[in-house]
């Protein structure tokens, strides 16, 4: 099936498409005042690029989208150049396990949420709480 848009403007849909900011990113930033954490959000100097930090936890979190992370419940292959989406979601998923192992090296924790949990925030906030208070 062929883009039912022109290069021009799917080129200006996928420019709108944010990596940071996001209507989720500022819910559980909210989550994160409400609960008491300080926290540093999109750090630059972090390997991985977590969308949160907590630093005085040894903690990093990402928040991952269902499509750009290959979620097995929600990802949809785009119809038209699915070939180049495949490759591109399986290289997402494999720097995901390549961060993940990264954190565990160091002693980090990581948690990762996925976009589809925060149909549900009380559950969020019920696993973050549990994992933040596991200390190592």
């Amino acid at each position: 099936m062929t883009d039912t848009v022109s290069k021009k403007k799917r080129s200006e849909i996928m420019s709108a498409v944010r990596s940071q900011g996001t209507k989720i990113e500022v819910a559980f930033r909210k989550v994160l005042r409400k609960l008491g954490y300080k926290f540093r959000q999109n750090p630059k100097n972090y390997f991985g690029k977590p969308d949160f930090v907590l630093k005085k936890h040894k903690t990093v979190i990402f928040i991952d989208s269902c499509f750009w992370h290959g979620c097995k419940k929600h990802c949809r292959m785009p119809s038209s150049r699915k070939k180049y989406w495949i490759k591109k979601i399986k290289r997402n998923k494999k720097r995901d396990q390549e961060v993940n192992k990264h954190y565990r090296k160091i002693g980090w924790k990581k948690l990762r949420i996925w976009e589809h949990d925060f149909e549900n925030l009380e559950t969020v906030i019920k696993y973050v709480r549990r994992r933040l208070k596991s200390e190592l």
